[in-house]
């Protein structure tokens, strides 16, 4: 595989992000790769002070409040963790990336798709995955799936998560390489069809 890999793996809430990420690091590692594993928000020091906020049941914000805190968290995890982690050589696996802000606050929350996109570009520059996958299932099946309690976007309710999926659909065209992948079939099928994408990259 060529040298400074950014792969992301983003859908909804109970797609199987976290799980399928870790499968694909350790793939990844088997193969020979020096692997750096992200999450958003969060990733850095400040991320992680975002995160929190964004995440407490306990606190009330805005949608537009919401859009500016993701992107203050994804600027500072491209200049301090992505671009030195790429530059290095190594291949970068995220979870999540702008596209659920695209999904989250831009269909969902009616900050608007285009509106994601411009602020997207002052906070993250000209920086594209070399490969987004997509594991989409229906919100009943996702929130299902959510073993802990909810926090505070996952408490958002189904209404919300339907335009979520809707969001997720409509970012494709956001990105050069994207795949949507079924997530709502069994882990090891998922997990076969992320690798082959990968495999691809070669």
């Amino acid at each position: 595989m060529p040298d400074g890999l950014f792969i992301v793996l983003d859908g909804p809430d109970g797609c199987g992000k976290s799980t399928q990420a870790l499968r694909l690091v350790k793939r990844l590692g088997e193969a020979g790769r020096s692997v750096q594993h992200l999450r958003e928000p969060g990733g850095t020091p400040a991320g992680e002070l975002i995160r929190k906020i964004l995440l407490d049941p306990e606190v009330t914000l805005t949608t537009n409040t919401e859009t500016f805190l993701f992107m203050a968290a994804r600027a500072q995890l491209v200049q301090e963790t992505i671009l030195p982690s790429l530059s290095r050589g190594e291949t970068v696996v995220c979870e999540r990336w702008i596209s659920s802000t695209v999904a989250y606050q831009g269909v969902a929350g009616g900050f608007g798709k285009a509106n994601v996109v411009d602020l997207g570009q002052h906070a993250i520059g000209t920086l594209v995955p070399d490969l987004l996958v997509i594991l989409d299932v229906p919100p009943e099946v996702g929130l299902s799936r959510v073993k802990r309690g909810f926090d505070r976007m996952e408490m958002k309710g189904l209404e919300y998560h339907r335009k979520v999926r809707e969001g997720y659909l409509a970012s494709r065209t956001l990105f050069p390489k994207v795949d949507v992948i079924d997530a709502t079939r069994q882990e090891d099928d998922v997990a076969s069809d992320i690798w082959a994408r990968v495999e691809i990259l070669r």
